[in-house]
């Protein structure tokens, strides 16, 4: 059974280590967090990524996936959740826009007929574009659109679509 698309805000949140300036400037931690509530199919997710700035322009990261899921679209009303990993290279084409590449792996749950869940594995290699703006001193605006090069829409996969898109906001501390 498909997943009725839903909007997922995340927030992310990017802190700096309070080490020495050049590590301070190179490392970064955050994550995100999406929330989808109000209709049918709840949902929860909570990802903290790392990365580490190689150049002024690339930076290497990775980060974990956790999400939550209720669907209540059909009865008995059931729960499924997704777990897993991602590494990602990003790089700054110029200094607002970003080309990212990264590969995710996903455990999923999935309902199968009769109503039981069952789990897969999943893996994605992800390619695209991103923007960030910043709307104040310690925070900015992203988005990004990338392409999931390992979609097929005749093969069960944890995704509707081949385009994962992300938005959110940016805080340093």
């Amino acid at each position: 059974m498909r997943r009725a698309p839903s909007v997922v805000a995340m927030l992310a949140v990017v802190m700096t280590l309070s080490a020495t300036p050049a590590a301070a400037d190179r490392w970064w931690f955050g994550g995100g967090l999406g929330l989808s509530f109000g209709g049918d199919v709840k949902y929860l997710a909570v990802e903290p990524v790392v990365g580490y700035r190689v150049t002024d322009n690339t930076t290497l990261g990775g980060g974990l996936i956790y999400r939550q899921r209720e669907d209540e679209r059909v009865k008995p009303t059931f729960s499924t959740s997704d777990y897993g990993g991602s590494v990602f290279v990003r790089y700054h084409v110029i200094p607002r826009m970003f080309l990212q590449g990264e590969y995710e792996y996903l455990s999923y749950e999935f309902r199968r007929l009769g109503g039981s869940t069952e789990r897969d594995g999943f893996g994605s290699v992800l390619g695209g574009l991103g923007y960030s703006q910043p709307i104040g001193p310690r925070s900015a605006f992203y988005a990004s659109s990338m392409y999931n090069f390992s979609y097929d829409r005749n093969e069960r996969s944890p995704y509707d679509s081949p385009w994962v898109v992300r938005f959110g906001v940016g805080v340093r501390f």
